[in-house]
């Protein structure tokens, strides 16, 4: 598998060219070349913009996390592949390796299975900037779940309809936040939204400010422990090149 340089501002012109003049055959090489795969395709493109809907590489079979993190982990394995600058200039930066990322998701991913998250089960998101917002995702990938991240931020409102539209099982969420020098009450805020919410059977809560927080008995788990208790082994689900990965609601503005 060969790394995709462009050395200059010509050499883009004519791969850009390429593409355009012949799609299928640009993506395909694309494909070849870069991505790993369990089943390569029956056909690479197929649209019509009547109706309007575009299908890739149907009949292929992979799992993207693959392509993320377990082929780098030969070559690549001690580089950093996540690095977390805190917004706090006092609180030590983490830099996350190839090899730490993919035991940190396959834990993350082995906790999702325990608590009955499977493959076409909806999760929400509801994390600040941190790792575990990254690992979370990656984590839900791996065992073919499908995320939806809402900005931490939102109202209670606007992540109560997220959660329902989607008929999410599960919310990832964090103590809270910071903003600046002040801090953000997320899990209160998801308290509130899961008054109106009837699917979420499990919320996940990572610390990341320390604050007091209340914990719905059944409901509400702390995070670490479950993740110090999980196996670093987690075999990708496999997936069609179509199925879903994510659910992402635009703002209005976007």
């Amino acid at each position: 598998m060969s790394n995709y340089h462009i050395k200059h501002l010509e050499e883009y012109y004519q791969v850009y060219r390429k593409s355009v003049r012949n799609p299928e055959v640009f993506w395909e090489e694309v494909a070849e070349e870069h991505f790993i795969w369990r089943k390569r395709w029956n056909k690479v493109l197929n649209w019509d913009f009547t109706k309007p809907e575009v299908t890739w590489y149907e009949g292929a079979k992979l799992n993207i996390t693959e392509n993320c993190i377990d082929r780098h982990l030969r070559n690549r394995g001690d580089k950093t592949a996540i690095l977390f600058e805190p917004n706090n200039p006092d609180e030590e930066a983490q830099h996350i390796t190839y090899q730490q990322l993919f035991e940190r998701v396959n834990k993350f991913a082995n906790v999702l299975k325990e608590h009955d998250i499977k493959k076409g089960d909806r999760v929400c998101i509801y994390l600040p900037m941190i790792p575990e917002l990254a690992i979370s995702v990656l984590a839900c990938a791996r065992i073919g779940a499908i995320h939806s991240v809402v900005f931490a931020g939102f109202s209670s409102t606007a992540l109560s309809t997220r959660i329902n539209d989607s008929d999410c099982k599960m919310v990832i969420t964090s103590d809270g936040s910071y903003r600046g020098s002040k801090t953000i009450d997320l899990k209160g805020i998801v308290d509130e939204a899961l008054e109106e919410c009837s699917c979420v059977e499990t919320v996940l809560v990572a610390k990341r400010i320390n604050s007091e927080i209340y914990m719905k008995e059944g409901r509400d788990k702390w995070l670490q422990p479950l993740l110090d208790e999980a196996s670093n082994e987690c075999e990708p689900e496999i997936m069609d090149a179509e199925d879903p990965l994510f659910i992402l609601y635009t703002s209005g503005s976007t």
